[in-house]
């Protein structure tokens, strides 16, 4: 590994080390579930690495929220009209379920993400003959924890009505990696728990499935926020790339059922597409998630 590939993973390492204590402290503290790891567990820690780097990177300064989204308004004009046309005339009964992701941790308009984006533009169309989306996305959720969220009434009744599931998963049992194996980060660990959640993943598409054989699964892919400070650190994409390849095998195997790539959606160096925690995305990066869930939906369900 290069030296300055070495010292910037020490320094995340060190950075680490410190808010996980800070973590465990907390959790003793009071009473609560098993914890969990969210992208912005170690928030205080990056933020501090990234000022080192800070100096060599360049970011547009981004425009103003209506700027933003009158862009995203002319995209969807522009390229998706038609078939957002052809789309809305038919019952949508939608769940999103999984983590921050879905319940929208990052965006600085308090409008739920990409979740409330696509409820805005449903219901901006009056074509739209019955529609409606429930969100259960819950922050710090991994798999095992949504697995035993989907046991909940609610959320099962939710999926039986539903024709369209949404889901954010993966993440945080990357994180769950980093924190138990943060004095000695190695690429096995990560590659053997891969496995389990990747059987996890079954699990949790079979139970669907096993509540409405109907509906269909979009299933998200993982980004990595670290990429645009720490490039030289290959291991992280690689990382990326293994779980998302793992996703999306898993996903092949079933009916009805589709992957949605969302990792280059942030690679963009010159655009702001992450919130203050540098983790979730803000509303422009939610944006970016909603115009792609978009193609996808209307290229799947014509």
């Amino acid at each position: 590994m290069k030296k300055q590939t070495f010292i910037c993973l020490s320094i995340i390492i060190s950075l680490l080390i410190s808010v996980t204590l800070y973590i465990i402290i907390s959790n003793n503290t009071t009473e609560t579930e098993a914890p969990s790891v969210d992208q912005n567990n170690i928030t205080e820690g990056y933020d501090k690495a990234k000022n080192d780097y800070k100096s060599s990177i360049i970011i547009d300064e981004e425009p103003e929220e209506e700027t933003v989204t009158t862009q995203f308004k002319d995209f969807l004009s522009d390229t998706l009209q038609n078939a957002i046309d052809f789309f809305l005339k038919k019952d949508i009964q939608m769940v999103a379920i999984g983590d921050s992701l879905t319940e929208g941790i990052g965006d600085e308009t308090d409008q739920a993400g990409y979740v409330g984006i696509l409820e805005q533009t449903f219901n901006d169309h009056k074509q739209t003959r019955n529609f409606s989306i429930e969100n259960y996305g819950k922050r710090g959720n991994r798999t095992d924890q949504l697995l035993k969220r989907l046991e909940q009434k609610e959320i099962q009744q939710a999926i039986k009505t539903s024709n369209i599931v949404l889901m954010t998963i993966g993440a945080n049992d990357i994180m769950q990696v980093f924190k138990e194996n943060i004095t000695n980060l190695k690429l096995e660990p990560f590659r053997e728990e891969k496995k389990q959640f990747e059987r996890r993943l079954h699990q949790i598409f079979s139970t669907i499935k096993d509540y409405n054989e109907d509906t269909h699964i979009y299933l998200l892919g993982i980004y990595n926020p670290f990429a645009q400070y720490f490039q030289d650190i290959e291991e992280l994409e690689m990382i990326v790339n293994e779980w998302n390849e793992t996703s999306e095998a898993t996903v092949k195997q079933y009916d009805r059922t589709t992957f949605i790539p969302i990792k280059d959606l942030f690679r963009d160096e010159n655009v702001h597409l992450f919130a203050d925690d540098n983790f979730h995305p803000n509303r422009r990066g939610y944006e970016r998630m909603a115009y792609r869930i978009l193609n996808y939906l209307t290229e799947q369900e014509e």
